[in-house]
């Protein structure tokens, strides 16, 4: 099937209304904010909610929408990057289409769509994963990833602004959960236990070294049990599962064929007055200086790509491996700037690599928006 241009594969005017959307002015909002706003839903509040959303998520939808057109290197006429257009494009006209919404009975039904819209995305990022493999494909062994460098900045806009709207969605949604556990709001927990969140992370990566290995170095987690701060669980073990993942690997690799005990990975949890620091440790032999620039970039990993180029992203479950498809680093480190932190990697060739993970404890930084 030949590559249809938005215009051809959608109304005239929806576009021009995409195209308009595009133009207007993001709002952001804070960690705190989210919190103070959510801290006892009524349906007040989430009328307030699901009012600001109707306005707020097409306009963040149509910029995404309008960029996957005008990629560079012909990486928006690339199949995989198609789809996910469609994918934005219908969610921006399922928002437009949706009336004013002026009572509960319309927010419910407003919930209930942005759910089904969050749930379209689900294979967002392995889909554009396996655009820009179709583009290194084709481009062949002259790539350089310099040249690449405005891609790079594209998907860094592109995959920092879908963890804003999936962070909104998800917030929203939550906080028409009846019997939420204690101390959440939404997808917040106000008493989060970066030790805990760490160690279940790090439980999750080692399973999967295990199953792929057969064996699996120990984890040793230093810190405060009894240290809480405000944060979302579910991006912290996002990023502290990457990274743990990443060092079992490196030590296993290394160690695979030695007499010696593979050396265990060390998590540090630090607890300063701006930032909560978690520092994942390895002796995995390190990463060569000139290959540190590359391991943030989307089109770099040491590993064997999981994605086929038949499986049917609209559907499939993409397979869960100890090594992805070289997005873990770069996207841990958007999430962790998402709410003001940031992920730093310091690597000793011939030793191994320390992994910095800061996370603003203050939450009032605004979000980026892209």
């Amino acid at each position: 099937m030949a590559a249809k241009k938005a215009c051809e594969a959608f109304p005239k005017s929806l576009i021009e209304d995409v195209h308009r959307w595009g133009c207007m002015k993001q709002t952001g909002v804070s960690l705190r904010y989210m919190m103070e706003f959510g801290s006892r839903p009524n349906e007040r509040k989430l009328l307030i909610s699901a009012q600001f959303l109707h306005k707020e998520l097409p306009i963040r939808i149509a910029r995404r929408a309008i960029e996957l057109e005008t990629l560079p290197y012909g990486l928006s006429e690339k199949p995989a990057i198609l789809k996910v257009r469609d994918w934005y494009i219908e969610s921006f006209r399922d928002m437009r289409a949706f009336p004013e919404i002026k009572g509960t009975s319309g927010e419910k039904e407003f919930t209930q769509m942005i759910k089904a819209i969050k749930v379209r995305h689900n294979n967002v990022v392995p889909m554009m994963a396996l655009g820009v493999n179709q583009l290194k494909k084709g481009l062949g062994p002259k790539i350089v990833s310099e040249d690449l460098d405005e891609i790079h900045q594209f998907l860094d806009r592109f995959y920092m602004s879908r963890i804003g709207i999936r962070m909104l969605i998800g917030q929203h949604v939550e906080l028409h959960n009846p019997n939420p556990p204690p101390h959440t709001v939404g997808y917040i927990h106000a008493k989060m236990s970066p030790m805990e969140v760490a160690r279940n992370a790090s439980e999750d990566a080692r399973a999967i070294c295990l199953r792929e290995y057969g064996s699996a170095p120990e984890i040793n987690i230093y810190g405060d049990p009894t240290f809480t701060f405000p944060y979302v669980p579910t991006h912290l073990h996002l990023m502290v599962y990457e990274l743990v993942k990443n060092s079992l690997r490196a030590v296993q690799e290394r160690f695979v064929d030695s007499d010696r005990v593979a050396p265990p990975i060390r998590i540090i949890v630090a607890d300063g007055i701006e930032d909560v620091t978690i520092k994942v440790s390895d002796e995995g032999g390190g990463i060569p200086r000139s290959g540190l620039p590359k391991i943030f970039t989307y089109l770099y990993s040491t590993a064997r790509n999981p994605l086929d180029e038949n499986i049917d992203l609209g559907t499939a479950d993409v397979p869960v491996t100890m090594a992805g498809y070289g997005y873990g680093l770069p996207i841990s480190r958007l999430y962790a700037r998402y709410f003001g932190g940031d992920l730093q990697m310091i690597s000793m060739e011939g030793y191994g690599t320390d992994a910095y993970l800061h996370l603003s404890r203050l939450g009032d930084s605004q979000e980026p928006l892209p």
